[in-house]
């Protein structure tokens, strides 16, 4: 997938910090960074996945 193009975003909450997740939508995808690695790898998820991480975050459903 070619991120050249993406207009990455972080949480408003994470202010002027360096070490956050990232994302990006593109097309039909969501694609999420490491900001102290920009160039590194990203992780590509569908917009179905990414809603359903969302809600599991929003209810803490996360699975350990």
């Amino acid at each position: 997938m070619d991120l050249s193009n993406a207009r990455w975003r972080k949480s408003s909450y994470s202010g002027s910090a360096s070490d956050c997740v990232e994302v990006a939508f593109v097309g039909d995808e969501v694609a999420t960074r490491d900001s102290k690695d920009p160039n590194g790898p990203a992780l590509v998820f569908t917009r179905a996945e990414w809603a359903t991480f969302l809600t599991a975050l929003r209810t803490d459903h996360l699975d350990t």
